[in-house]
């Protein structure tokens, strides 16, 4: 039987910015999906058109959606998940929902005190308005060049703005904002879990939405677990790692790693 795996983006991209990568891993024998988040229209159009269909779910709201599309499956499956996708990953690992993650430029989980000034900045046009809580917030071209597309050329980047960019729902920033003061934080992940499968982190050093720093503090959170969890370092990638040019190698890396893992 072949090995499930659930793609989960993050704020600001469609879950149809996985496509290559779910056409790469069913060629190399995996059985992929990639939903979208909960009310996520099925096309990029749509959900620009319908902003409101994904406003004011948290993350709590996402990890529940993604713990039912894991339980419609044959086994537990591998997850791959980018920003806020990466962080419901580490999420779902911790609750032994799946056999390992790969948590790509992950959000920033409850106990990482590291807050850069690019990440504010990229984050910007939701925590300019308190009301953002509940309601979906889109970027411009120039907002997404800075938080995502800033290792690429600016034509590449508008390019990847026009094809990939969607509303996101605000509610998600301001719960990871608020992490490290809510003893009962959605961000919060069970880092010390010991019986948990595999964890790859992946940091891109150019990131300015989630600085590598970030990255490797959220590492230093599974100190206290034996389980694998490892770290890879793409210096010259941004945020838009996962859908640029430059994706291939990040998913080669990602198989690779699975292998050595017997995944």
């Amino acid at each position: 039987m072949s090995t499930p795996v659930v793609f989960i983006h993050g704020l600001w991209l469609h879950a149809s910015s996985w496509q290559p990568w779910v056409e790469l891993f069913r060629a190399e024998g995996y059985e992929p999906v990639a939903p979208g988040w909960p009310g996520e229209p099925g096309t990029v159009a749509e959900a620009r058109e319908h902003p409101e269909a994904v406003a004011d779910h948290g993350i709590d709201d996402v990890v529940e959606h993604y713990a039912k599309v894991i339980a419609g499956l044959p086994a537990k499956p591998i997850l791959i998940g980018h920003s806020f996708g990466g962080m419901i990953a580490q999420k779902l690992l911790g609750q032994d929902l799946a056999a390992a993650a790969v948590a790509v430029d992950a959000a920033q989980i409850k106990g990482v005190l590291p807050l850069p000034l690019s990440a504010l900045r990229a984050t910007l046009p939701v925590f300019r308005n308190p009301a953002n809580k509940h309601r979906a917030v889109s970027l411009t071209a120039q907002q997404f060049r800075f938080a995502f597309g800033n290792a690429v050329t600016e034509q590449e980047s508008q390019e990847l703005f026009d094809r990939w960019a969607v509303p996101a729902p605000g509610k998600p920033l301001f719960e990871a904002a608020a992490a490290n003061f809510d003893p009962h934080s959605p961000a919060k992940v069970d880092t010390a879990n010991e019986l948990r499968g595999p964890l790859l982190l992946i940091t891109g050093g150019r990131d300015h939405t989630v600085p590598e720093s970030v990255t490797r503090a959220t590492l230093k959170q599974y100190r206290h677990s034996h389980a694998v969890t490892d770290i890879l370092d793409f210096p010259d990638r941004a945020h838009s790692l996962t859908i640029d040019s430059g994706w291939r190698a990040v998913a080669d890396e990602s198989l690779a790693w699975l292998r050595r893992n017997g995944l």
